[in-house]
């Protein structure tokens, strides 16, 4: 089995498997151009099981690489290629790369990287660099791909490190097998689809969801280099014309308040995919209104590669998506928020040197991520948040997403960002902070709604602080920093006082 080689088996010859600017790369071609990137990477050294690191923007280049060092036996991680060089040396040393592949403005400054860390590690790139990756390619002849067990590695997905350190998950072969369940058996993906994800390939869920789910349907996948922006996405929209549409919440918000969502309806769009993080009530609705089509929500996580649960309703419950098994641990109330575990094709195989994590996570095939869930009479699940989100205050569970998502709802327009995090007070207590971002210009508005919609939520969800502040702490992949919210509510109160 190779990873590279089940997700070109499906597509037409003729078909157009990526488009990338105004590129349009067939899956004939696409297969020629994997097989002679494999070729490369074999004329390069690299062997079965070597790691590769891809430092790039998306483009039909990157798939091409990427794919190409899979074909050959390597295992291949994609890496954020806005991080800087010091950013990027713990992944490279920690992971042991045998290679890193950029572009041209990178190599220079990547080379004097490497030339620091310990190990063999080697810049390719086309221009200046160790390795010359325009020529190894002009020499390079397609070669067969090479065959590993099932269970054998592929490729590795960081973790998007919102509540710590990133870690390396390391995903098997048979994780692409079934990468196409969820588009296919809710969003009824075909071959005639075009999937566009906002999110960048680095990012497990545009890598599982848009990529690996549209080349094993065999349909048509849109990337774009730039960063994605409320403009961008209507930009793309219009030019490349998807059919599927994967986006976050942040940036479905983002074009519901721009009146870019209201445009989009008319676009040919079948689905709209939000996932990344929790979908608030208020974006669901209003996106509703605006497009006519209801948001279809998912939770994945790096581990799962794709999406365990979905929901198409609006009370948001969710259920397993499409070959996804679901289990509880025995003797919970099943009133009380608890972690669940799923079982899937693209469950990760555990993480790298994490052995503590991998204990607590994985088990026989079964991923139980940090996240809380209740569960519902008829099967289906409530997102509550991580585990050190739930709080017991005044003898009562209080979930910080909850919270969150009624403030959010009261200050309407007016607010930017906001995030609840568990604090202790001075009599050892656990109360509620609140971090906020007000929109520009309507600090004094947020703030009075925000006092209203304090003075409306129960007595034990009221936080007892409100900080606003001028942006949140974001990882790589524009998700909350949640692990940072509780040093930064000290740092606050300290500078208060």
């Amino acid at each position: 089995m190779n990873a590279a080689e089940i997700l070109l088996s499906v597509g037409a010859d003729a078909a157009i498997a990526i488009e990338c600017d105004e590129r349009r790369v067939s899956y004939a071609a696409l297969r020629e151009r994997v097989r002679r990137a494999a070729g490369a990477w074999q004329a390069l050294g690299l062997k079965t099981g070597e790691r590769v690191v891809v430092y790039a923007p998306d483009s039909d280049d990157w798939v091409e690489v990427y794919l190409g060092a899979i074909w050959a036996g390597g295992v291949v991680i994609g890496v954020n290629p806005r991080l800087s060089m010091g950013e990027l040396t713990p992944i490279l040393t920690e992971c042991e790369a045998r290679f890193v592949w950029c572009e041209a403005p990178q190599a220079e400054e990547l080379v004097a990287l490497v030339a620091s860390l310990p190990g063999a590690v080697e810049v390719v790139s086309s221009g200046v660099a160790q390795r010359d990756w325009a020529q190894c390619l002009a020499g390079a002849k397609g070669v067969d791909a090479v065959q590993l067990d099932s269970e054998d590695p592929a490729l590795w997905i960081g973790t998007s490190g919102t509540t710590g350190t990133p870690k390396g998950v390391v995903h098997a072969q048979r994780t692409v097998v079934n990468a196409h369940s969820f588009a296919c058996g809710i969003l009824g993906l075909t071959a005639a689809d075009r999937l566009y994800a906002s999110s960048k390939l680095f990012f497990a869920y545009a890598l599982g969801n848009s990529l690996f789910a549209g080349l094993r349907a065999g349909a048509t996948v849109i990337l774009d280099r730039e960063w994605p922006t409320p403009e961008r996405v209507e930009f793309m929209v219009d030019r490349h014309r998807p059919t599927l549409l994967f986006s976050v919440p942040t940036l479905y918000h983002k074009m519901l308040q721009m009146g870019i969502a209201s445009r989009l309806a008319d676009r040919g769009i079948r689905h709209f995919v939000s996932a990344g993080e929790a979908l608030p009530p208020a974006v669901r609705r209003g996106w509703c209104e605006a497009t006519g089509h209801a948001l279809v929500s998912g939770y994945g996580t790096s581990e799962t590669l794709c999406l365990m649960l979905y929901s198409d309703e609006e009370s948001g419950l969710m259920r397993p998506t499409p070959l996804t098994d679901v289990r509880y641990a025995p003797g919970v109330d099943p009133d009380v928020p608890q972690r669940v575990w799923v079982r899937h094709t693209t469950v990760a195989l555990g993480y790298w040197k994490r052995p503590e994590a991998q204990a607590d996570g994985f088990c026989d095939g079964w991923f139980s991520p940090g996240d809380m869930f209740l569960r519902h009479a008829d099967g289906q699940l409530e997102y509550t948040g991580r585990n050190d989100d739930m709080l017991k205050i005044a003898g009562q569970w209080v979930s910080t997403l909850w919270v969150e998502q009624s403030l959010a709802a009261a200050c309407g327009e007016t607010l930017h960002q906001i995030a609840s995090v568990g604090v202790s007070t001075a009599d050892g207590l656990t109360a509620l902070a609140v971090l906020a971002v007000a929109m520009p210009g309507q600090s004094a508005e947020a703030c009075r709604r925000m006092e209203a919609g304090i003075a409306a939520l129960p007595g034990h969800r009221r936080p007892r602080w409100v900080h606003w502040l001028d942006a949140l702490p974001l990882t790589a992949t524009g998700k909350l920093q949640r692990g940072r919210l509780r040093a930064l509510h000290e740092d606050l109160m300290g500078a208060a006082a």
